[in-house]
């Protein structure tokens, strides 16, 4: 494997992993966990999202117009890069911020998903359309003449993680795991690593090994 791997190759063996690996290999490494409020779920537990991270952040306006709340979201849709994952800290608990077109445009501009410190509504459409969005809770509320986008590409904070765009993001039905971008190849490395050795540790428990023995022989478990 090379020392420094590129995006793809992050990306490739992030894919095949899941969030616990990348939590085990970034406590090896001594990083912050980068685990997101373990409130923010997936709308659909079978979900996997993975890639490179693109911030938005919001926040509700008093006397907004429905024409400045729109044009600002329609904005950010088309502003959000294909193979991004949007990351978005709403700034608010009451409104669902993202919905049924919204999905259905990421989606067809390349999009791999949507990850919000806030709501989500038309979660039907959203299940079938198979697009991956993690959030809060569940609301038929919009943004319409009360939210704005306020920032994109800028720097967030969701619960106490500090992301910025460019920065790695897995989430699963477990939780979802950022990655900084300036330790995803080291970490990618690791996950890597970690998945062969627990491969192992599991074929030789199944082929009789005491788990005990197991542990001490591979230091994992």
């Amino acid at each position: 494997m090379p020392s420094d791997l590129n995006d793809d190759q992050i990306v490739a063996i992030l894919e095949s992993a899941y969030s616990g690996a990348v939590y085990d290999a970034m406590r090896e490494l001594g990083l912050d966990a980068g685990i997101l409020p373990n409130d923010i779920r997936p709308v659909d537990p079978t979900t996997v999202v993975v890639g490179k991270v693109w911030t938005c952040s919001g926040g509700m306006v008093d006397g907004l117009s429905q024409d400045d709340s729109l044009l600002s979201w329609t904005g950010m849709l088309s502003a959000a890069p294909s193979g991004s994952v949007v990351v978005c800290q709403p700034k608010d608990s009451t409104i669902a911020h993202m919905g049924e077109l919204s999905a259905e445009t990421l989606k067809f501009r390349g999009v791999k998903g949507y990850v919000v410190d806030g709501g989500n509504r038309d979660t039907d459409f959203i299940l079938k359309l198979g697009f991956p969005v993690f959030c809060r809770y569940l609301t038929p509320s919009d943004i319409v003449a009360r939210w704005q986008v306020q920032s994109m590409g800028e720097p967030i904070t969701i619960g106490d993680v500090r992301i910025q765009t460019d920065d790695f993001i897995l989430g699963d039905r477990d939780g979802v795991v950022v990655i900084p971008a300036s330790a995803a190849s080291s970490v990618a490395k690791l996950v890597h690593e970690v998945m062969n050795t627990e491969n192992e540790l599991r074929k030789m428990i199944l082929n009789g090994m005491d788990p005990q023995e197991a542990y001490i022989k591979f230091q994992r478990f």
